[in-house]
């Protein structure tokens, strides 16, 4: 048995064992070494002066030219109010006399918080309500009071993917950023900080968002002007790609590409008083977000003017197919119209065709005993496949390795390109084993190259001259 937190995650379950834990004990797990934990916690605390309040922060007081960086409420995921009941009831005997004005409830207070419970505000739409209106005060607020001299940063961990469809109520990212532009906030951009343990449970069997989203805003201008539909796609569509390529050589994961993406997008939309559709109404968040991700792919697409052409032929043909077998016919006609041909996707090692039927092979049945030096067709897409798969199955340095041999063939910049690209591709299809697959090789990407720069060069030594 070992001492470990209730809440693995914001939701418990009925548990019918109790803690029965050694005290004299001092392995990980025990009553000492948690205590150790917690003392060595408050022992990194900054030792400055601070204060604490406690109320709704809609009515908060804030003083001025403050500089705020906050974690609001996740919409509608952690009921914040019912978990916190679970310790309340017993801090409540033990503190209440201590702290009469922070215990004379008996239960958490739960009208006034912040999250869009539809059982408690009466349905989706109205709970969508709730929270909207209420950032958008909480926001109003903070931007009467903020410095004009820094950026107020809001740490946002919800995935942008559950977009509402029409008629049932806004996401959460929907409301939140509307919230923002509401208040009268610019967003300067977005940015992935890794905040999520690997392995967890939030994890555990699927892409689970990999970082939390810190969104960066400032000040909108009093006087900034509106904008209609066709400028807002044209500045996307001119800033976008640039802002794409500084992710990736960021290194991005590609899970969290497209929440890093609404920042330059979001900018472009918020910088602006109003954005105008054709019939003259202001364009909603919920069409902005959709806007940003379609000409999200279609920068991602474009991107494959990079690769060669066997490369494109297995791109198009995944998209289709994945790693299942198609007709072969198929395969002829997509290979002439990328100027390459099955027999040279068979001998580059990437593809098979056989009796009227034809598929890509799949990362674990490509050839292990592979020398990128020695290869004599090579592509990105084996390039990238085979990194990938030899990162996930043997780890960073033998991946390491043969990327630095590859690098001699290929051009590694538009390997990453690639990995990017079949993420994408994997996500949307609902393949998450390959979504993983290459998620882990866009992840580490830095720590490859940085790895590689590292190691000693391969010297080879001439022993004859020959001059004839």
């Amino acid at each position: 048995m070992t001492v470990a937190p209730v809440f693995a995650r914001q939701a418990y379950s009925m548990s019918w064992l109790f803690v029965e834990a050694n005290p004299l004990a001092g392995a990980s797990g025990s009553y000492s070494g948690q205590v150790k934990y917690l003392a060595k916690a408050i022992e990194q605390l900054p030792m400055t002066e601070g204060h604490v309040t406690q109320g709704p922060a809609q009515h908060v007081s804030v003083p001025d030219n403050v500089v705020v960086s906050t974690d609001p409420p996740y919409y509608d995921s952690v009921p914040y109010a019912d978990l916190s009941d679970y310790s309340l009831v017993w801090l409540r005997e033990m503190l209440k006399e201590v702290l009469p004005t922070v215990f004379n409830t008996i239960l958490s207070p739960k009208d006034e918080e912040l999250v869009a419970d539809h059982v408690r505000h009466g349905g989706k739409f109205q709970a969508a309500n709730f929270f909207e209106h209420g950032l958008a005060d909480v926001f109003t607020r903070l931007r009467a009071s903020h410095s004009d001299s820094v950026p107020m940063t809001v740490y946002y961990a919800f995935k942008a993917h559950e977009n509402a469809q029409d008629g049932q109520a806004p996401s959460g990212w929907e409301t939140f950023l509307q919230s923002l532009i509401t208040a009268g906030w610019s967003i300067s951009g977005t940015w992935p900080v890794r905040t999520e343990q690997m392995g967890g449970l939030r994890a555990l069997g699927r892409n689970a968002l990999a970082s939390s989203v810190v969104v960066v805003c400032r000040k909108r201008l009093a006087d900034a002007g509106a904008m209609n539909r066709r400028n807002f796609l044209t500045n996307l569509r001119e800033e976008l790609p640039f802002a794409l390529r500084a992710l990736q050589e960021g290194s991005i994961a590609p899970v969290d590409l497209a929440q890093a993406a609404i920042g330059p997008g979001m900018s472009i939309f918020s910088r602006y008083s109003r954005v105008t559709e054709a019939d003259g109404k202001d364009m909603s968040v919920r069409t902005a977000l959709a806007l940003i991700n379609q000409i999200l792919d279609e920068v991602l697409s474009e991107q494959e003017g990079d690769f060669d052409p066997d490369t494109r032929f297995a791109i198009k043909w995944f998209l289709q197919f994945g790693w299942n077998s198609g007709p072969s016919h198929a395969a002829d006609t997509l290979a002439k119209a990328v100027n390459t041909s099955v027999t040279s996707l068979e001998r580059g090692g990437i593809f098979r065709a056989t009796a009227g039927k034809a598929n890509l092979i799949s990362p674990e049945s490509m050839l292990g005993d592979w020398d990128p030096k020695s290869d004599k067709n090579i592509s990105i897409w084996e390039v990238t496949v085979k990194v990938a798969h030899t990162l996930s199955i043997k780890g960073l340095d033998a991946a390491t390795h043969l990327s630095a041999s590859a690098s001699s063939r290929v051009d590694m910049n538009t390997v990453k390109e690639l990995a990017y690209l079949l993420y994408s591709i994997s996500e949307k299809k609902g393949w998450s084993e390959s979504a993983m697959l290459f998620n882990g090789l866009g992840s580490s990407w830095q720590d490859l190259h940085s790895t590689s720069r590292t190691r000693p060069l391969e010297v080879s030594t001439q022993t004859e001259l020959d001059l004839g």
